[in-house]
C-alpha cells in the first residue's frame, strides 16, 4: 500500500553539509512542471511555498542529511500535496541540472562550496533565503507537438539570447550534433529577476531571442508556458503537461 498524493508538487531543498557535522540548507525549487517524469521548468522560490513549509522542509532535509553524515553538495527531494504535506521521494547525492535557479537566487556559487567541502573545509554559512527569483527552461532537442520524442541530428544555426538577468549553460555551438544515444539537452536558459512576473516576462524574451536550428527543441513549448495564465499564477503540479493544450 501506498499513500496517494492529490494534486503532486515535486519541490526539492538544497543542502550542503561538511565533515565537521555542519548542515545547512539552501531553499527549494520547484520542478513539477514535467513530461514522463522528468523536470522540463525549474524555479526559485515555489510560487506555492509558505515561510511555515519552507522551514519545515528545511529542517526535514537537514535532518536526513545529518542522520547520513553527508559531506557535499546535495538536494532532498520531496512531493507535496494540495494541503501543503510532505513526504520524502529520494536524495541526490550531487550537483543537480537545476543547481542554477539556487545559485542566481541566494548569489552563491555551489560548484566552489562543493569543492571547498572535498578539501575538507568547513561550510560558508547557515541556511540561505532566497532574494531573488529564478526560472530555469531546459532547452531539449525534442519535438513538443509529437510528445516531446527526441529530435537528434546537426545544429545548423545558433544564436544565444544574452542581456541583463539572462544566464546561458551550454556547450553547443553551430555544427553541433546532438547524438541519439545521450541525454537530448542542448542547454539551460535561466532567468532572474525580483519578482517572479519579471522573471517570468524576461525568460519569454530570451526565448523569443533564441535561435536554434537543424533540429526541433522545447522552445516553442517554453514559450507558450510563459503566456500561459495557469502558470503566471502558480496554479500547477506534476500532472500539469496532462491537460497543457500546444498550439502549433
Amino acid at each position: 500500500m501506498e499513500k496517494f498524493v492529490e494534486e503532486p508538487r515535486h519541490i526539492e531543498i538544497q543542502v550542503a553539509g561538511d565533515q565537521f557535522g555542519n548542515v545547512c540548507h539552501m531553499s527549494e525549487r520547484d520542478c513539477s512542471i514535467q513530461r514522463r517524469h522528468q523536470k522540463l521548468v525549474e524555479e526559485s522560490p515555489s510560487p506555492f511555498m509558505t515561510d511555515e513549509l519552507r522551514a519545515a522542509m528545511g529542517e526535514a532535509a537537514k535532518k536526513a542529511a545529518s542522520a547520513i553524515g553527508y559531506e557535499s553538495v546535495g538536494t532532498i527531494e520531496f512531493l507535496v500535496d494540495k494541503h501543503r504535506n510532505f513526504y520524502f521521494m529520494e536524495m541526490n547525492t550531487r550537483i543537480q541540472v537545476e543547481h542554477c535557479v539556487t545559485e542566481e537566487v541566494i548569489n552563491f556559487d555551489l560548484i566552489k562550496e562543493q569543492i571547498k567541502i572535498a578539501m575538507g573545509e568547513k561550510i560558508s554559512g547557515n541556511d540561505y533565503f532566497p532574494h531573488m527569483h529564478s526560472i530555469e527552461c531546459r532547452i531539449n532537442a525534442e519535438d513538443p507537438f509529437n510528445d516531446f520524442r527526441p529530435s537528434p541530428g546537426k545544429i545548423t544555426n545558433l544564436h544565444v539570447p544574452g542581456g541583463h538577468g539572462v544566464r546561458v549553460d551550454s556547450h553547443v555551438y553551430a555544427g553541433y550534433t546532438i547524438s541519439p544515444y545521450y541525454d537530448s539537452m542542448i542547454g539551460k536558459l535561466i532567468t532572474v529577476a525580483r519578482t517572479r512576473k519579471e522573471a517570468i516576462d524576461t525568460m519569454y524574451r530570451a526565448l523569443s531571442e533564441y535561435v536554434i536550428e537543424g533540429v526541433k527543441t522545447t522552445i516553442p513549448f517554453h514559450l507558450q508556458l510563459m503566456k500561459n495564465e495557469d502558470f503566471i499564477n502558480g496554479n500547477f503540479n506534476t500532472k500539469f503537461l496532462e491537460t497543457f493544450q500546444l498550439k502549433k
